[in-house]
C-alpha cells in the first residue's frame, strides 16, 4: 500500500489520530505501508519514529525510494547511501537541481530564489517554519526548493514552459516551488513494487491511498486507489482498463470484484460520522484521477474501514 502522508502528518503538531494504531495493525497483518511525501529524509525521521513506521518511503516528491537498513535481502540494481538509508535514486542527486535552477532562471530572466541561499532568519520568515524545521526542509538530497521574487504571472508561465521543454520536474507547494532533474513518482513506485514482487514471489495490487491534496500525483501511479475525503465525492463511470495503462501495465485487472464501492458518512438515518458502503461505478475525477472507494477522513471508523478494505480480496 502506498500512503500519501503529507496531509495526515503535519510538519508541526500531531498526526491524524489513529494513524499509529493503523500502522501497527498493518504490520500485524504483514501489509507494508510505503509512505509517499514531498519532504526530505531528515524531515521524516520524527514522524516515522512516532508512528512506528519501519517500511520504505518515497521522498522529495518522487525523487527517490529510501530503504531502511537490511529491509530487503535482494539488492537493488542502483543504490546510493544517504545517512541511515539505502536510497534507490530516480532523480539526479544534488547539485544537479541547484545548477538546473540557476541555469533556468538565467536563461528566462526570471528571478528564482533558492531556500539554500537564505540566512536563518530569512529562511524562517519565508518558510513559515521554526528554525529547526526550516533548516531540515532546505537540506535536500535531490530537489531544490525556491520561490519567485517579483515575477509576474506571465514570467512564471514562461519559466514553467521552459522547464517543461528541458524535461525538469517542477512542482508548486503554495508560495514555494521545487525543481528536480529526473524525478518520477511512477518510476519510484514501479521499481519498489518490483522488489516486493521478487521478495514475496507474487504480485500484490498496487494500492494508493491519499487525500485530495495528494491524489492527483499518486493515483495515476497505482492500480487501485482509495480517496480519503471529508465529504462524499460524486462518482462517474470510467474505463478501469485505463488504470492499468496509467500504472505502466503492472498487475492483473480484477476491478470487477468489489470495486466501485463508495463509503459515505451522510446517508439518511445513520449516526453522524458512521461510514456506510454504497455501490457506485468507480470514479474518475478530472483533478484527482481514478479511484474505486471514498472513505470519510475524520469519521470515528476511518482507520477500521481502511484496514478492512486493504485486507479484503478486492484489493489483494
Amino acid at each position: 500500500m502506498y500512503l500519501a502522508v503529507d496531509s495526515l502528518v503535519p510538519v508541526r503538531g500531531q498526526a491524524l489520530p489513529g494513524l499509529d494504531e493503523f500502522s501497527a495493525s498493518l504490520d500485524h497483518s504483514a501489509v507494508p505501508a510505503v509512505w509517499v511525501t514531498n519532504r526530505t529524509r531528515l524531515q521524516m525521521d520524527d514522524p516515522r519514529r512516532k508512528n512506528g513506521h519501519t517500511h520504505p518511503f518515497i521522498g522529495e516528491g518522487g525523487c527517490a525510494v529510501f530503504l531502511p537498513e537490511d529491509y530487503f535481502h535482494l539488492r537493488p540494481d542502483k543504490t546510493l547511501r544517504l545517512g541511515r538509508f539505502t536510497s534507490m535514486p530516480v532523480a539526479q542527486p544534488q547539485p544537479a537541481a541547484q545548477e538546473a535552477l540557476a541555469s533556468l532562471a538565467e536563461d528566462t530572466g526570471v528571478e528564482a530564489v533558492p531556500l539554500r541561499s537564505l540566512s536563518p532568519r530569512e529562511l524562517t520568515q519565508n518558510s513559515g517554519l521554526p528554525a529547526r524545521d526550516a533548516e531540515m526542509a532546505r537540506q535536500r538530497d535531490f530537489d531544490e526548493l525556491f520561490f519567485f521574487a517579483g515575477a509576474s504571472d506571465a514570467d512564471i508561465a514562461r519559466f514553467v514552459a521552459e522547464a517543461k521543454l528541458r524535461t525538469l520536474a517542477l512542482r508548486q507547494h503554495g508560495v514555494l516551488w521545487s525543481l528536480a532533474v529526473g524525478a518520477n513518482l511512477q518510476k519510484c513506485i514501479r521499481d519498489l513494487t518490483r522488489l516486493y514482487d521478487r521478495a514475496l514471489r507474487y504480485h500484490a495490487v498496487v494500492l494508493g491511498v491519499a487525500t485530495a491534496n495528494e491524489a492527483r500525483d499518486l493515483f495515476p501511479c497505482c492500480e487501485r486507489n482509495i480517496l480519503l475525503a471529508n465529504e462524499k465525492v460524486p462518482a462517474a463511470g470510467h474505463d478501469t482498463d485505463n488504470a492499468e495503462e496509467l500504472a505502466d501495465g503492472a498487475g492483473e485487472d480484477d476491478a470487477g470484484e468489489g470495486a466501485g464501492a463508495v463509503v459515505s458518512a451522510d446517508k439518511a438515518g445513520e449516526a453522524p460520522g458512521r461510514a456506510v458502503i454504497e455501490t457506485h461505478q468507480p470514479a474518475k475525477d478530472p483533478a484527482l484521477g481514478h479511484y474505486s472507494l471514498t472513505i470519510p477522513l475524520r469519521a470515528p471508523e476511518t482507520w477500521d474501514r481502511l484496514l478492512e478494505t486493504v485486507g479484503s480480496r478486492s484489493y489483494k
